[in-house]
């Protein structure tokens, strides 16, 4: 099983390196499963000499067929566990940092009111890692940020989605020394440059903002990255100080703004519409999972 999901985790990044980072084991150690599996199965798997890495022939036909028999025996022992021990049943839950503090406990306190959740087990990390413990169906759910016109791993092989709220990732900046009222320190209008605070390349805001500013064809020179952090919370402390501009989500900085900390470095023409979602595995889950996500989809319609 263990060289199954290495496999796997190979064929999703295309680089030893990330694989056996996502599975949390050595890459020499890795490497030996990967060609231990090849010896069993008789043919190699991939093509070592390119980069990234790609499967050969004979490790794009195995993988589809790899995958299915994953999910079926992932199937078969989820239904196992829930008919001897449904009582226990359990869920597991992966969040991107600031949704885990912020939208999740309200969320799932309005679920509570319609049915008995019982044990939780949360995982809260940056949208990349989440990804990971998805693919690897170490979670039943993943809840992030989305934007329509940002395609992530999950979205590209069709993991089921509902849409649980939006929010809008607002240009902000702490406001000008000279005390005029809304004046912001850095702006975003005119030629001058920016200081941008800037999401690491794990974030999923991050990839949601680099995506909406590369559409409007700015330069390095006219938007300079001078920080960069795993997560909004980061990025909101050293906006306050006055490092630069940061794009942070409404729910984070409504109060900063309304009081002030924060002011607005640009106009309404750079927000980002952002849509708050859950995900959740394509294959059959234990059954209070399966009715909690009967209950999201039932939410999202009313």
């Amino acid at each position: 099983m263990n060289w199954l999901e290495d496999f796997l985790a190979l064929a999703d990044t295309g680089s030893f390196s990330r694989a056996a980072e996502a599975r949390a084991i050595a890459q020499p150690a890795f490497s030996r499963h990967i060609r231990a599996l090849e010896e069993w199965v008789g043919a190699d798997l991939c093509d070592r000499s390119s980069h990234p890495t790609e499967l050969t022939a004979a490790g794009r036909r195995f993988l589809p067929l790899l995958k299915q028999v994953l999910a079926d025996l992932e199937a078969a022992r989820i239904k196992a566990v829930a008919a001897h021990a449904q009582d226990a049943a359990s869920l597991r839950f992966a969040a991107t940092h600031l949704l885990s503090l912020t939208f999740f406990p309200k969320w799932l306190a309005g679920l509570e009111a319609d049915m008995e959740v019982g044990a939780i087990q949360m995982m809260s990390d940056s949208f990349q890692a989440c990804e990971d413990l998805m693919a690897q169906r170490r979670v039943q759910f993943l809840l992030c940020h989305r934007h329509p016109g940002v395609a992530s791993r999950l979205d590209e092989t069709a993991y089921p989605m509902v849409r649980l709220g939006s929010d809008t990732l607002v240009p902000v900046s702490a406001p000008a020394a000279s005390g005029r009222d809304g004046e912001p320190a850095h702006r975003l209008a005119g030629d001058a440059a920016v200081d941008f605070l800037a999401y690491g390349p794990a974030s999923g805001l991050g990839r949601i903002v680099a995506s909406q500013l590369r559409k409007k064809d700015l330069g390095e020179e006219r938007i300079r990255a001078n920080f960069v952090g795993p997560h909004a919370t980061l990025l909101r402390t050293m906006a306050v100080q006055g490092r630069g501009v940061a794009w942070l989500p409404g729910m984070l900085v409504q109060d900063d703004l309304a009081q002030g900390r924060l002011v607005r470095a640009g106009g309404a023409e750079w927000d980002i519409p952002v849509e708050i979602c859950l995900y959740r595995q394509p294959t059959d889950m234990a059954a209070v999972a399966e009715q909690l996500w009967r209950l999201a989809q039932a939410r999202a319609a009313a």
